[in-house]
């Protein structure tokens, strides 16, 4: 069921802010799925999904690759008969204050600190899709 991603239902909201590991996909530049486990934030309010990684990995490599307006990418998280997608164009943030931001965000879904990394990045996904049956 395809949903508002800045006005989601209650429920929607209430499962992304569960406890629960997600995937990313992004593409490799042959156009070949690249899915990975990550921890993602959902902010309705802004339309923004944020993941903190490596800026080395893969995946940081793969959105870099598409240029300045981002990749495609959706993640996903399930839990039983519970699933949630969301989908949007992801791009890379460096800045000291939106890691910060981004690491806050984690440590508050997750119950802890995500651990020192200071070549750490912030995949921010500007959301247009959301879809699930949560």
């Amino acid at each position: 069921m395809a949903l508002d991603v800045r006005d989601p239902s209650p429920e929607y909201l209430a499962f992304w802010r569960e406890y629960h590991l997600c995937t990313l996909t992004t593409l490799r530049p042959d156009g070949t799925p690249h899915v990975v486990p990550v921890c993602v934030t959902y902010d309705p309010e802004a339309g923004l999904a944020r993941i903190i990684t490596d800026g080395g990995s893969r995946k940081v490599a793969h959105i870099r690759a598409a240029g300045p307006e981002g990749a495609r990418v959706a993640v996903c998280q399930m839990h039983r008969a519970r699933w949630a997608t969301l989908e949007g164009r992801a791009t890379i943030r460096t800045e000291r204050e939106a890691v910060e931001d981004a690491e806050r965000r984690h440590t508050e879904r997750y119950g802890r600190e995500p651990r020192v990394n200071p070549t750490r990045v912030v995949i921010e996904i500007a959301l247009d899709r959301a879809l699930g049956r949560a």
